[in-house]
């Protein structure tokens, strides 16, 4: 994981990392290795900070489109 990587993931809101996580093309470097099992766990905290009402509400305002 590099430094850049790391900065995003910490400073990304949690509607960012799920756009980032539904939209990334496949074999996205972000979802490999180390950085892959640190994007994981900010998302997993993140997530848990917010309401069911937000975790929905971001869901819906990325729709497929």
């Amino acid at each position: 994981m590099t430094p850049e990587q790391k900065a995003w993931i910490d400073a990304a809101s949690y509607k960012q990392l799920l756009e980032k996580w539904r939209f990334a093309p496949i074999k996205d470097a972000f979802f490999q290795g180390e950085c892959g099992d640190y994007y994981q766990k900010v998302m997993r905290e993140k997530r848990d900070k917010i309401t069911d009402a937000e975790r929905v509400q971001a869901s819906k305002d990325l729709e497929w489109g």
